[in-house]
């Protein structure tokens, strides 16, 4: 089965759901399209929480989420975790493997939106390589058009990480060339929806999925669903 691994669908945490009724209306529009496996990863900025706070507002939305889940019967299995944005010196930060999805060592990381550096590889390199964690890139199509100097990309994407997309860049005909690229370069992806609503940024990983289906047929789907029930285990 698909594991939506990027969402924002627990209540009132971030600019994700806004409320208890929308993340179950979120989650009923994933068992539609047979989601019963999904990564919660609310976002996180070192420059406006602690981590300590955050994984408190975290635990007390998730359990608001999970009473109402078991009163409308929706059995969904969730991992909690956080999309970390990038800051400098994050490689070296010791509470970081708090953030990682619980039980394991994967940190989802969302990087600038600007040209990367050597200072942004140096971190990279250190998460992984010093406090051996196994990162998770997000959303790799929204970075790519930003790296004018290929270099520093070339050299992250060298490094030991997976590589999260998200299921609606291929439904969109105008990135949609660019990410099957990105996404053939891979390989393997690690896929999610980055849901936020049930408006613009509703759960649409079935529709991706079936996009990628018809392009590089069903083996490519079969390794990411692998690859990515491989990382959470």
């Amino acid at each position: 089965m698909p594991i939506d691994f990027h969402t924002h669908i627990l209540p009132e945490i971030d600019d994700g759901s806004r409320n208890v009724e929308m993340s179950l209306k979120m989650l009923a529009a994933q068992r539609e399209q047979q989601v019963d496996e999904i990564v919660a990863t609310p976002h996180f900025y070192a420059q406006k929480d602690s981590v300590e706070e955050f994984l408190l507002r975290r635990q007390r939305s998730y359990e608001k989420l999970k009473a109402a889940m078991a009163e409308k019967n929706l059995d969904q299995k969730l991992h909690l975790a956080a999309e970390v944005y990038y800051f400098q010196g994050i490689g070296s930060a010791g509470m970081i493997p708090k953030l990682c999805v619980e039980g394991t060592q994967i940190l989802l990381l969302e990087l600038p939106f600007a040209q990367w550096n050597s200072a942004i590889y140096a971190d990279v390199e250190k998460l992984v390589q010093r406090q051996k964690l196994r990162v998770v890139i997000a959303h790799i199509e929204r970075y790519y058009e930003f790296q004018k100097k290929k270099e520093i990309w070339d050299a992250v994407m060298e490094l030991p990480v997976y590589r999260q997309m998200n299921a609606g860049v291929f439904l969109n005909w105008k990135r949609r060339h660019k990410a099957f690229q990105l996404a053939k370069d891979a390989g393997t992806i690690i896929l999610g929806s980055d849901c936020h609503n049930m408006d613009n940024r509703h759960p649409n990983l079935a529709e991706g999925r079936a996009v990628l289906a018809k392009k590089f047929g069903e083996a490519f789907l079969q390794r990411t669903d692998r690859l990515t029930a491989e990382v959470l285990q």
